[in-house]
């Protein structure tokens, strides 16, 4: 509980500043493109590092590996405030390097909180710990926006900043009261290491010799790339149609949508079958979010559809830090977690990248035009300014539910908690090994 307040009030400062940050570089042009550039500073860097972060965790206590992403986050946004209140002001351009830092704590953060979570609770408590995790990042979905669209309104970015640093401030305070049993420095640490580079290349290949692992990642990387193309276009689309004030209520949507989902696998516990669960939960993400997403009209049906898609979000995600947690060795956990969210994100940035200005000279104008795809999407989606982004939004839908089915129709990922057996903790056994003797 120590850790979890203290990483939930450092997100909602973070979430205050990501939609001050997307106000600041949308009033420069109001273009699809500056905002998902945005995002591409925080998702390229966050991705990219991740192996090499977890290559990094496996060598430390834990606890020392989650101070590294708030001092990162402590640091850079200090020097934003320096620079605003004693260098002139904050100057849009700057968001986007402070982003791409703010991105490589990431890349620290999350594999070193999702390894010290076995940690700090049993075994059977794994997945109501990951859901409580998953809704505090949803809570600060519903304060984040709020709270930045009124102190941006009232009091500019400045008071935002100092939010944000005095969150940052408080998440290290519960990193260093909270005891974590068993949590020390691997055994070894002081003998000749391998480079981080082979480390990290090692994390990718132990997830490959797991069948059940490989397929699941290869997945929800997949998933990932269809889902996204379409997701990233949610914010510009909300602000074209309605403005901020809706922008404010949709992602409120989805940080309610994710508390409930939290609440729920903390009561829950999850689904026994957690491979079926996790594809069913996709299935209804890309029906709701993205599919319904783009066919209702109004602030009301976008808030609906995003929260459904927010509650399934955390249960799928939660499921799958289950099953790692679960399935790996302790002393694996930085990189398997770290090799996870590379192969899962990568395909995140190049989704990105290309959504903004497909949507800004491709799919809007078609729209418009009542050309292209939209000689078929036409007359679902309509041809006001947003329609275009919609219909980005129903495709990826579409392709997102094929790829969640050929996940549900694959026996080593639908029964992966049968054919890839938990670690055998005494012994120290990776589930590899012991699921190779069995198949002997």
């Amino acid at each position: 509980m120590l850790v979890w307040s203290g990483q939930a009030v450092s997100l909602v400062g973070s979430a205050v500043l990501r939609f001050a940050f997307i106000i600041e570089v949308w009033s420069t042009g109001e273009q699809a493109t500056a905002v998902t550039a945005l995002s591409l500073c925080a998702l390229l860097p966050q991705a990219l590092f991740s192996p090499f972060a977890g290559a990094i965790i496996d060598r430390m206590r834990k606890r020392s590996a989650l101070q590294i992403a708030d001092v990162i986050g402590l640091a850079t946004i200090g020097a934003l405030t320096l620079v605003h209140f004693f260098g002139g002001g904050l100057e849009p351009w700057q968001v986007y390097p402070a982003t791409v830092l703010l991105g490589i704590g990431a890349a620290f953060q999350l594999p070193a909180l999702t390894a010290a979570i076995p940690l700090l609770v049993r075994k059977d408590q794994l997945g109501r710990a990951n859901g409580l995790l998953a809704g505090a990042r949803s809570a600060a979905g519903i304060c984040g926006p709020a709270l930045g669209g009124i102190m941006v309104a009232l009091s500019g970015i400045g008071a935002v900043l100092v939010v944000d640093l005095v969150s940052y401030a408080f998440a290290l305070i519960g990193i260093r009261v909270v005891r974590m049993k068993g949590d020390k420095v691997p055994e070894g640490a002081g003998a000749p290491r391998t480079k981080i580079v082979a480390e990290a290349v090692e994390g990718l290949r132990y997830l490959f010799r797991q069948a059940s692992l490989r397929d699941m990642t290869v997945n929800f990387c997949t998933v990932n790339l269809v889902m996204v193309f379409g997701f990233a276009v949610i914010q510009p689309m909300v602000l074209l149609k309605s403005g901020n004030g809706a922008l404010a209520a949709v992602n409120s949507a989805i940080g309610v949508g994710g508390v409930v989902g939290g609440l729920l696998m903390a009561a829950w516990g999850g689904p026994r079958n957690r491979g079926r669960g996790m594809m069913l939960g996709i299935v209804g993400m890309c029906v709701s979010a993205q599919i319904g997403m783009s066919l209702v009209g109004g602030v009301a049906g976008w808030c609906v559809a995003m929260l459904i898609g927010s509650l399934l979000m955390t249960v799928v995600n939660a499921s799958m830090q289950a099953i790692v947690q679960t399935k790996v060795p302790q002393d694996w956990q930085g990189r398997a977690f770290g090799a996870v969210m590379f192969l899962s994100q990568i395909s995140v940035p190049l989704a990105t990248a290309v959504s903004g200005p497909l949507a800004d000279q491709v799919f809007e104008p078609q729209a418009a035009d009542g050309s292209g795809v939209f000689a078929v999407l036409g007359p679902l989606l309509g041809d006001e300014p947003g329609s275009g982004m919609a219909g980005m939004l129903f495709l990826a839908g579409v392709a997102g539910l094929a790829v969640a089915l050929w996940g549900l129709a694959s026996r080593s990922i639908r029964h992966i908690d049968v054919l890839l057996p938990d670690i055998d903790e005494e012994s120290g056994r990776k589930g590899g090994e012991k699921d190779d003797a069995v198949r002997a």
